[in-house]
């Protein structure tokens, strides 16, 4: 049986409040949200205040929850990149995924957020990571309530529980964490495990806009 996820409880919402703290003396735009409607607020008006020409975005489960992505589509005042589109020869969306680094306006999730006020990210082919370093004017991230206390435990969350979850989400992909879901840090043609990145600061300050759901959500 599937749960709805809650809210999680007064002391894990502090937990999120110090690590907004720590993001933002680190040089992030940080905020904590309740609830994925609420983050799908904060993003439409930011994006309504930046008036980005061209949109895209990096696939994530959490933001695709908040419902931003459809309200792009559906919004003629933005050109939405679709990287994601499976109707498009696999060729064709790489494309448009390269097109995403020159976006005014880039939105994507995050693997493991630190209390430290640190990101952590682990990718097939970089898509994401990518304009999230350098590229886009504008960067709004999304994550949900799941922080880890240090690199090597957000390190740990990513290869033991996001990245077996998330090739569950693919069928077809032959990996050895397809079949067992645990990591046995493979050498597979579909591995898709193959560039990390962290983020220990932002640079220049403000341009990365984390925001933080109090609710169990995404990989």
């Amino acid at each position: 049986n599937t749960t709805t996820p809650q809210n999680t409880a007064p002391a894990a919402a502090e937990r999120l409040e110090r690590c907004a703290e720590a993001l933002r003396r680190h040089g992030f735009d940080a905020v904590v949200v309740a609830t994925p409607e609420e983050a799908f607020t904060c993003m439409k008006e930011e994006i309504e205040r930046e008036a980005p020409g061209l949109v895209s975005f990096g696939d994530s489960m959490t933001m695709r929850e908040t419902g931003i992505i459809e309200w792009l589509r559906g919004d003629e005042r933005f050109t939405l990149l679709d990287g994601f589109d499976a109707s498009m020869p696999r060729p064709e969306r790489l494309e448009i995924r390269r097109r995403a680094l020159m976006s005014d306006l880039f939105i994507t999730g995050i693997n493991a957020v630190t209390t430290a006020g640190t990101l952590h990210w682990l990718d097939m082919v970089g898509n994401r990571i990518a304009p999230v370093a350098f590229g886009p004017r504008k960067v709004l991230l999304v994550a949900g309530a799941q922080l880890t206390e240090s690199r090597e435990e957000a390190e740990q969350r990513i290869r033991d529980i996001a990245a077996p979850r998330n090739i569950a989400r693919h069928p077809g992909f032959r990996t050895p964490c397809a079949k067992t879901g645990v990591c046995a840090d493979c050498n597979s043609p579909d591995r898709i495990c193959n560039t990390r990145m962290e983020m220990l600061r932002c640079h220049p300050r403000g341009r990365i806009k984390v925001i933080l759901i109090d609710r169990e959500m995404g990989l």
